[in-house]
């Protein structure tokens, strides 16, 4: 039997002074292979589930297992992360050196691949995006669609096992969503 990439049990959890939970007995498994979309209101605890399986959220209640493991201890989610990517909501928030190739090699350089690797790592993994032509651009400059690409290719660029993707078609025109769309589809990966 397969194991689950992603297993929550029971996960109930409530922002410090709120009355209801933004999370409440939530059950979720992911299979290798799996792409899930989900589909909700702003505020019903989209952000707050991804943040749970990367650990950033600790739930009151619940179970969480990745790769079959029990992640509870913050030691446990700081081995598991590595094979997580996760793509935030706001860009800007993700984006943070001066040149798109720098945010792009910034990751694999954190996890050990020297100069010339992480620059090589970056560079393939913009031209697998179709956006090698950015990669000497000043990343605040770009518009909203590009850095959500550039975003996307600094999370693969890590190589992850498992793709978190936050509100990925947010605030993008639809030339734009169906790009992302196209990428997402030609990917070998699971994500939700």
């Amino acid at each position: 039997m397969t194991t689950p990439i992603i297993e929550l049990e029971n996960i109930s959890f409530r922002y410090p002074g709120a009355y209801d939970a933004v999370l409440n007995n939530l059950k979720l498994k992911i299979m290798p292979g799996d792409r899930i979309g989900l589909m909700a209101p702003n505020g019903s605890g989209k952000t707050t589930l991804l943040h749970t399986i990367m650990g950033l959220c600790r739930p009151q209640e619940g179970s969480v297992r990745i790769f079959g493991t029990p992640m509870e201890t913050e030691a446990d989610f700081t081995g598991i992360r590595p094979r997580l990517g996760l793509l935030f909501q706001d860009s800007d928030d993700q984006l943070f050196c001066p040149t798109v190739l720098e945010d792009v090699a910034f990751g694999p350089l954190n996890l050990g691949e020297s100069r010339s690797q992480a620059r090589e790592t970056a560079i393939k993994t913009m031209a697998s995006l179709g956006i090698e032509g950015l990669q000497d651009r000043i990343t605040h400059r770009l518009s909203g669609g590009q850095k959500r690409l550039v975003a996307l290719a600094a999370v693969l660029a890590m190589k992850p096992e498992v793709l978190l993707l936050d509100e990925p078609t947010s605030g993008l025109d639809s030339d734009v969503k169906q790009t992302l769309a196209d990428i997402l589809n030609q990917l070998d990966i699971s994500y939700l």
